[in-house]
């Protein structure tokens, strides 16, 4: 019996040590103040500052919520494997390229033309890329002040604040640019590296050949709405083998007079497809329809090629419709 007693005597012993070492250390940590951990460090690469069309932006870490606004936009994100990365669309006016497709039509779509201002908000954005101007529109609440005063980046391909003629060596960049603010940057080398080897083929196709004279129609009844030297376009139209009778225009796109085509002479006309209204066929048949134009070369001749907008903006498309353009001004190269 004793030996039990003493037993359980030290049994209580042990349990009052324990509860009194416990209540030692849980009174010396309510004495003092736990220690904040330290911030996580920024992901390897950020942040990524840019100055972009006059504006400084920052990202401390890859964007996980951007919109892109207008296709170009959208496509070069989901070239560079962004999928993930993008909850929404915004005016999509091309059918997307057969590449992107599935991915492009299970992205939720604002809006089929522009916008609001809240319709973006909505799904809560920390990146828009505005594939155009009048993406970041002031008049339309869009600006892009009033997404940075709410902590929203906005970004603008450079084609629509250049001050000089945009060439291939751009879209490169903005492909670079892109997949830096985004943390990919590896992904970039591969699809760069497809890119000049398309335009490089298709230069070598036509090597030596005259170059056309080339008009690009856009839009317009009263005037042509055409392109300038400082599009994309007017490099296609060089790389393809040919030459834009308004490559002395100091724009991305312009209006010209009807009688400014017909003194320069296009022997081929590029139709700008919106696939809508009005259609490609529609906007020949305007054309072929004005009676000062009937003694123009490519009007006589019926010679037209098309090129999709999207081809003819910076985006994933302008490199490879350069052999897309040059079937249709040298056909006899590509026999």
């Amino acid at each position: 019996m004793n030996r039990v007693f003493a037993l359980a005597r030290r049994t209580v012993n042990v349990l009052l040590t324990i509860m009194l070492v416990v209540t030692v250390f849980t009174g010396c940590g309510s004495s003092t103040t736990p220690k904040a951990p330290d911030p996580a460090p920024p992901p390897t690469g950020f942040p990524v500052s840019v100055d972009n069309c006059g504006q400084q932006i920052t990202v401390e870490e890859p964007p996980r919520r951007a919109v892109g606004y207008y296709q170009h936009s959208t496509e070069l994100l989901l070239a560079l494997g962004l999928r993930e990365a993008i909850v929404a669309t915004v005016y999509p006016d091309n059918p997307p390229l057969p590449a992107y497709e599935l991915d492009h039509r299970s992205i939720p779509e604002l809006s089929a033309k522009d916008a609001s201002f809240e319709q973006v908000l909505s799904v809560e954005p920390d990146f828009v890329y505005g594939g155009y101007s009048s993406a970041f529109d002031g008049a339309a609440g869009r600006s892009r002040k009033a997404f940075a005063d709410i902590g929203v980046t906005t970004y603008l391909n450079p084609e629509y604040c250049a001050s000089g003629p945009i060439t291939m060596d751009d879209v490169y960049a903005e492909v670079r640019q892109i997949a830096e603010i985004f943390g990919v940057a590896d992904r970039a080398t591969a699809l760069i590296a497809g890119m000049r080897d398309s335009v490089a083929a298709a230069q070598a196709q036509v090597s030596g050949v005259r170059p056309v004279k080339v008009f690009v129609y856009d839009s317009g009844d009263d005037t042509a709405f055409t392109a300038g030297r400082h599009g994309i376009g007017d490099q296609i139209i060089q790389l393809a083998g040919g030459t834009n009778i308004f490559a002395d225009v100091e724009d991305t796109f312009a209006d010209v007079s009807w009688e400014q085509v017909v003194q320069r002479e296009p022997e081929v006309i590029v139709v700008y497809d919106y696939f809508g209204t009005p259609s490609v066929e529609e906007k020949k048949a305007l054309l072929m329809s004005k009676p000062e134009l009937a003694d123009v070369p490519a009007i006589r001749d019926d010679r037209f090629a098309v090129l999709t907008l999207q081809d003819a903006v910076l985006g994933v498309r302008a490199p490879f419709a350069v052999a897309a353009l040059a079937r249709q001004l040298h056909p006899q190269r590509f026999q």
